[in-house]
C-alpha cells in the first residue's frame, strides 16, 4: 500500500482567490491605468466613515512631501557652504543656518509622517464598521428570494469573504501610492530646481530596480497563483488529521498513515516550486542588481562630466544624488503599494457592485397595514417559481384559511408545500395571483407586518449562538409570563430545567460554559420560539421531525391545545398527525389536487388516502 500511486483530484479555487487569475495576467501598464479610479473609490469611502481623518491624512501626506524637498534644498545649502575656500571654523558657522532648515524640516516631516499615520490608523477602523454595516443592513433587507439565486448568492460570498476586509486596506494602500507619488514629485521637483538635465539621471537611477522589482514581484505571484490548488489540499487533509469531528473515524479505519501520504505528496510538490521559485528570483534579482549598479554608475559618471564641465557645483551634485536615493526608496513604495491596490481593489470591486445589486433588492416602501383581525387568509391562483430554475414550484395554486382553524398542507417531496407557506407569511410573493388577509392584497402590505403577525416553527430551525432565554424570546421583551409559558407549552421547560444555568445557560460550546444541546431538545426550543410570538397565523413546518414517538404526541396534543381561537398551518409528511384538522390541502408538483377532511379525503381514494394507508400499514 506504501507504494500505491495516490490519487490527488482538482481543486478549485475559493471565492478568496477568486480575482487571483486577473492579477496574475495583469501588467503594469493595466494597473496603472485603474490606478485613478481605484484612488478615487477608496477616498470616497474614507471620506464617508471620517471626513476630518481623510482630510488630516492628505494634507498631512502633502506636507511630509513638501518638507522632504525642503530638506533637500536646504541640504544644497549646507554641501555649498561647507565646499567654499576658507577655514573649516568658518565654513561650519556659514553652514549653521542651512542646517537648522535640514534638521527642522527632517523634524517637521517626521512629525507630519506620524499625524498622517495616526489619522490613517483612526481611519481603518472606521471604514471596517462602515463596510461591515452596509454590508449586512443589506443582506438582512433583501427579499428572501435572492438568497435562491445562484447568482445572488455567489456575489454574496465574494463580498463577504475578501470584499469586506479589504476594504480598509485598499484605502491605506490608497494613501500608500498618494504618499509614495508625493515623494517622487518632490524628488523630481527638488532635481528640475537644482539643473534640468538632472531628471534623465533620476529614470536611469531608479528604472532598473524598478524592472526588478516588478519582475521579482511577478514570478512569485504567478507561482503562488498556480500552489492555490496545493495549499487547499494541503489544508483540507490538515483538516482531517487535527479537527474532532473525523477524529473518530480516522482511528477506526487506521487513517493516519494514509493522510500523511496524501499530506506528504502535496507538501512536496510545493516544495519544489518553491525552490524552483527562488532559483529564479534571485537570478532575477542579480540581473536587477547589475543592471541597477550599471544605472549607477551611468549618474555617477553624468554627474562626473557635468562637475568637470562646470554644468553644476559640487553641492548641487551632493543634493542630487542623496535625492535619487530617496527617490529609489519611494520608487520602491510605489510599486509595492500600486501591485497591492490593483489585488485588493478587485475585491473591493465586488463588495460595491454586491452592495449595488443588493440595493435593486430591496422592497419598495409600501402604505398598506393588513386588518387588525383577519377572518379569511385567501390564495388565488398562485404561481412561483424560483430563481434559476425553470420547473414552477407552483402552478395556480388557491388555497384559503379561515380564522381558528387547524389547516393542513401534505404531499410528498417537492410538491411546494413549504413554498406555499413562505407566500402566506410574507416571504415570497408569487409570481402571478395574489394573497389576501380579507380584502387587503398583500402586495400593498409592508412584508414586515405581516411577518411580525405571523409565527413559524421550521424543521430547519436556526441554532442561535445565544442565551435559552432569548432562543425563545428572539429579543422580543414580553415577560416571564409569556416566556415560561411558551417554554411550557412546548415541552422546552423541561429541557432548560437540565441547563446548568436555566435560562442564562449559553447553547453553544464554542462558549465558556457553553451547552449543547440533541436535535429533538433545540426542535422544543424551536416550538416554544414559535408560541412566544402569540402570532395571528402559525405555521408549523414538519415540527416534529426530531421528536420521539412520545414527544411527537404530546407536541401536537399542545398545537391543538393552543390554537384554541388561533389559526394553524401545519405541513408534515406524518398523516396520523392531521387526522383532526379542519381541512387538508393535497399538494403535488405544485398543484392542489385534493381538499377536504381526513373522512372525505380518504372517501376520494386519491393521494392522500394512498400516503396514509402506505403510513398505517407500517404500524401494523
Amino acid at each position: 500500500m506504501a507504494d500505491e500511486p495516490l490519487e490527488l483530484g482538482e481543486i478549485s479555487l475559493s471565492e478568496w482567490h477568486i480575482h487571483t487569475d486577473q492579477m496574475a495576467e495583469a501588467g503594469f501598464l493595466t494597473i496603472a491605468r485603474r490606478l485613478p479610479s481605484l484612488v478615487r473609490q477608496a477616498m470616497g469611502m474614507a471620506w464617508r466613515a471620517s471626513p476630518r481623518d481623510t482630510v488630516a491624512t492628505v494634507v498631512l501626506s502633502l506636507l511630509g512631501g513638501v518638507f522632504t524637498a525642503f530638506g533637500l534644498l536646504a541640504t544644497t545649502g549646507v554641501l555649498t557652504a561647507l565646499f567654499e575656500e576658507g577655514p573649516t571654523p568658518e565654513r561650519v558657522r556659514a553652514a549653521l543656518p542651512s542646517l537648522v532648515m535640514v534638521g527642522a524640516a527632517a523634524a517637521l516631516r517626521t512629525a507630519t509622517q506620524a499625524g498622517a499615520g495616526w489619522a490613517q490608523q483612526r481611519l481603518e477602523p472606521q471604514i471596517t464598521r462602515l463596510t461591515e454595516e452596509r454590508l449586512y443592513g443589506l443582506t438582512s433587507r433583501v427579499d428572501l428570494v435572492a438568497y435562491d439565486d445562484p447568482e445572488f448568492h455567489d456575489a454574496l460570498q465574494r463580498a463577504r469573504m475578501r470584499g469586506v476586509a479589504t476594504a480598509d486596506s485598499v484605502v491605506a494602500l490608497a494613501v500608500d501610492v498618494v504618499t509614495a507619488a508625493i515623494g517622487i514629485a518632490a524628488v523630481a521637483g527638488v532635481l528640475g530646481v537644482l539643473h534640468p538635465v538632472l531628471l534623465p539621471l533620476l529614470l536611469l537611477a531608479v528604472l532598473p530596480d524598478a524592472w526588478a522589482t516588478v519582475r521579482a514581484a511577478r514570478m512569485r505571484y504567478s507561482t503562488l497563483y498556480a500552489l492555490i490548488p496545493a495549499h487547499r489540499h494541503k489544508w483540507i487533509i490538515a483538516e482531517l488529521l487535527a479537527n474532532r469531528s473525523p477524529a473518530a473515524e480516522v482511528r477506526s479505519f487506521t487513517m493516519r498513515g494514509f493522510l500523511l501520504r496524501l499530506y506528504d505528496s502535496v507538501a512536496r510538490a510545493e516544495q519544489e516550486v518553491l525552490l524552483r521559485l527562488a532559483r529564479r528570483q534571485t537570478i532575477a534579482r542579480i540581473v536587477g542588481e547589475a543592471l541597477g549598479g550599471l544605472g549607477s554608475a551611468l549618474v555617477y559618471v553624468a554627474l562626473g562630466v557635468l562637475l568637470a564641465v562646470g554644468a553644476i557645483p559640487l553641492a548641487v551634485a551632493g543634493t542630487a544624488v542623496l535625492a535619487i536615493r530617496s527617490g529609489q526608496s519611494s520608487l520602491a513604495n510605489l510599486l509595492y503599494a500600486t501591485n497591492r491596490l490593483y489585488e485588493e481593489g478587485l475585491y473591493f470591486t465586488d463588495f460595491v457592485e454586491f452592495c449595488d445589486q443588493a440595493e435593486g433588492r430591496l422592497a419598495v416602501s409600501r402604505p398598506g397595514r393588513p386588518p387588525a383581525r383577519f377572518e379569511r387568509i385567501s390564495v388565488e391562483n398562485a404561481a412561483f417559481t424560483y430563481p434559476g430554475s425553470e420547473t414552477p414550484a407552483l402552478r395556480g395554486v388557491s388555497v384559503e384559511i379561515k380564522r381558528g382553524e387547524v389547516v393542513a398542507f401534505v404531499g410528498e417531496n417537492g410538491s411546494g408545500k413549504t413554498t406555499l407557506a413562505k407566500i402566506l407569511s410574507g416571504l415570497y410573493e408569487p409570481d402571478t395571483g395574489r394573497v389576501t388577509w380579507d380584502d387587503v392584497d398583500l402586495r400593498e402590505v409592508d412584508p414586515e407586518a405581516i411577518r411580525r403577525r405571523t409565527g413559524v416553527i421550521a424543521q430547519d430551525h436556526t441554532r442561535w449562538p445565544l442565551n435559552a432565554r432569548y432562543n425563545i424570546t428572539m429579543g422580543t421583551g414580553k415577560g416571564e409570563a409569556a416566556l415560561h409559558t411558551a417554554a411550557a407549552v412546548a415541552g422546552a421547560d423541561e429541557v432548560i430545567a437540565e441547563l446548568p444555568h436555566g435560562y442564562r445557560t449559553l447553547l453553544d460550546r464554542r462558549f465558556k460554559d457553553g451547552h449543547e444541546l440533541s436535535g429533538g431538545q433545540w426542535q422544543r426550543i424551536a416550538v416554544a420560539r414559535g408560541f412566544h410570538r402569540e402570532a395571528d397565523l402559525l405555521i408549523c413546518d414538519e415540527p416534529t421531525a426530531s421528536l420521539d414517538a412520545r414527544a411527537e404526541h404530546a407536541l401536537f396534543e399542545r398545537i391543538r391545545g393552543h390554537s384554541d381561537g388561533r389559526t394553524v398551518l401545519l405541513i408534515t409528511h406524518r398523516l396520523a398527525s392531521v387526522r383532526y384538522a379542519d381541512r387538508i390541502y393535497v399538494l403535488d408538483h405544485g398543484l392542489v389536487t385534493e381538499e377536504g377532511d381526513h373522512e372525505t379525503l380518504m372517501a376520494l381514494g386519491g393521494l392522500y388516502t394512498e400516503l396514509y394507508t402506505l403510513q398505517a400499514s407500517a404500524y401494523r
